[in-house]
């Protein structure tokens, strides 16, 4: 088993509307630069498009659109069918699961599917705070001279055809390549999904991670809820994102505040 943290939910539609060229932009899987980031794209069957797509959502970068998402949302976390996924998410010696009472086939219809993929693509980004003070704007230098922005890259822009116009053509800071890195041993669950292996996991967007204590009442970081702090979740970092913690790691007690309010201002 592999535990996992729901993630946030806010910027998906912005997300999904990032164009493949822009996310292999970052893409690096041979390092042919040198700097120690490899960074790759996990193409995974997009049931709602019925080819493979790079992937976008989830730990792993497992979900290539909203539609694939919310539909596997639905099937893995609770246990609803739709017309994506028709079957019941029952291993094949499950025999309790399989006799569970069932809803209708499917049981969350199109109509519902499309409404909560409409949703989820209009849940906004929190906006920055305090962004202007000076232990912010030093935490964020400190954060690029750390090269954390290698994998959480700070901008991107979303193509102008959209789903939407107001997801169109839009600059926006998630602070995530959407790529698979190899995070090291330690963070390793050793459960491959689509093309990552067992030590992939897609960057986090840092977008919001500020509130996570305001809106879900703890701070729960990582894709198993391992580190209590910012700073924990920091020191989690292994593999590729080696170097980026061990910089961390060498700053003064001051600079580290710094660098973690930045983070607190997303």
């Amino acid at each position: 088993l592999s535990g996992r943290l729901a993630p946030p939910m806010h910027g998906m539609g912005l997300l999904d509307s990032i164009s493949e060229a822009t996310i292999l932009e970052n893409s690096d899987p041979l390092d042919m630069n040198k700097d120690g980031i490899s960074g790759r794209p996990n193409y995974v069957f997009s049931h709602s498009l019925q080819r493979d797509e790079i992937g976008r959502f989830g730990w792993k970068a497992n979900e290539p659109t909203l539609h694939d998402q919310d539909a596997a949302a639905f099937n893995g976390d609770m246990g609803l069918t739709t017309s994506l996924f028709p079957g019941e998410n029952c291993g094949t010696d499950q025999s309790v699961c399989k006799d569970l009472p069932n809803g209708g086939e499917p049981e969350v219809t199109d109509k519902q599917l499309n409404l909560m993929v409409h949703y989820s693509k209009f849940v906004a980004v929190p906006a920055r705070r305090n962004s202007e003070l000076p232990d912010v704007i030093k935490g964020r230098e400190l954060f690029m001279e750390a090269n954390c922005q290698s994998c959480h890259r700070p901008t991107m822009t979303t193509r102008d055809d959209a789903s939407h116009k107001l997801l169109s053509g839009q600059k926006i800071w998630p602070y995530t390549d959407l790529l698979i890195h190899d995070m090291g041993d330690e963070l390793a669950d050793n459960r491959p999904d689509g093309l990552a292996n067992g030590s992939e996991w897609r960057t986090s967007p840092l977008w919001g991670i500020g509130l996570t204590a305001a809106v879900n009442g703890h701070e729960f970081y990582m894709h198993d809820g391992r580190a209590r702090t910012l700073e924990e979740a920091i020191l989690w970092h292994g593999g590729e994102a080696e170097a980026s913690r061990e910089t961390f790691k060498g700053m003064t007690s001051e600079n580290r505040a710094a660098l973690l309010e930045f983070l607190k201002s997303l």
